[in-house]
């Protein structure tokens, strides 16, 4: 067998990447191409993967602004499309955003020329109802090779239905305090129909990963939380560059303990309860 370079900066392994990446990052509007939202590009790269992020209910994408940015230093291109931000806003609706955005930014020339995505290194990553419809965008376009859920919410259609047509690898983040949709993302994990890992996030409850605070945390009784912002950036980052592109390196590496998260085995039936009343009337409201 032949012997393993040694790891580097541009061929890290998993420890490299508890650290913000190399590169120096950009911050774009995506609005003049006929999209609100924002887009986060490492400063220069060819071939470059493209990850485009759900916001949670009523969340603008500004409340992602760091973790986007994490994952741009890493080399990867974050588009956030900041619409279907309303009460009943449609969890199809931005799905279909995301893949839109995808191609934007696939087709397109940032940074003047020197920034290029690579239609063939698709991901998604979502958070609350962005969670679930990153999955049902995942469901209806096969060239999303990668998807990252953070306390997931069912949507309208159903996300845990849609979740057994993706045979992409996949990686589920649920907050230990997660009040409001605490079994989704298990059930999520339990019905896809590829590769899933399942972590849950100690102490975290349903918004942590959005940053800041808006008057949906006093609504929800949810709080930002850095540690599940944390680790999203660590595990999100080393999952898309090992998933989208080449990093054998990093194989083997994605079962590696992080702080504050636990493995767990999506089959456990203790991980998702019966649903009772209330659980569908919070279902419904997210």
């Amino acid at each position: 067998m032949a012997k393993q370079p040694p790891p580097t900066i541009n061929r890290p392994t998993f420890e490299y990447f508890t650290f913000k990446g190399p590169h120096r990052v950009a911050v774009g509007d995506l609005a003049p191409a006929g999209l609100p939202g924002l887009v986060f590009t490492p400063s220069s790269g060819r071939r470059l993967p493209i990850v485009a992020l759900g916001h949670g209910w009523l969340q603008s994408v500004d409340k992602y602004a760091d973790t986007m940015r994490y994952l741009a230093s890493w080399g990867i291109i974050v588009v956030a499309p900041n619409t279907h931000r309303s009460l009943f806003s449609s969890h199809q609706g931005l799905a279909l955003d995301l893949s839109r955005a995808l191609r934007m930014v696939a087709y397109g020339e940032l940074g003047g020329g020197r920034v290029r995505g690579d239609l063939r290194r698709l991901g998604v990553l979502g958070h609350s109802t962005g969670g679930g419809a990153a999955v049902l965008a995942a469901a209806k376009d096969q060239q999303i090779r990668a998807v990252v859920t953070v306390t997931a919410a069912e949507t309208k259609p159903s996300a845990i239905q849609a979740a057994g047509r993706v045979e992409a690898p996949s990686l589920h983040l649920i907050g230990a305090k997660d009040d409001w949709a605490e079994s989704d993302g298990a059930l999520i994990a339990q019905s896809w129909g590829g590769p899933a890992q399942l972590r849950r996030v100690k102490g975290s409850g349903h918004l942590g990963l959005a940053e800041g605070t808006s008057f949906i945390n006093g609504i929800l009784g949810a709080d930002s939380d850095k540690k599940v912002q944390h680790a999203t950036r660590i595990l999100a980052s080393a999952f898309f560059i090992r998933h989208l592109t080449d990093a054998p390196q990093l194989a083997d590496q994605l079962e590696t303990k992080v702080a504050g998260t636990k493995v767990l085995d999506p089959a456990d039936p203790d991980l998702t309860p019966p649903l009772d009343a209330g659980d569908l009337a919070n279902a419904a409201m997210l």
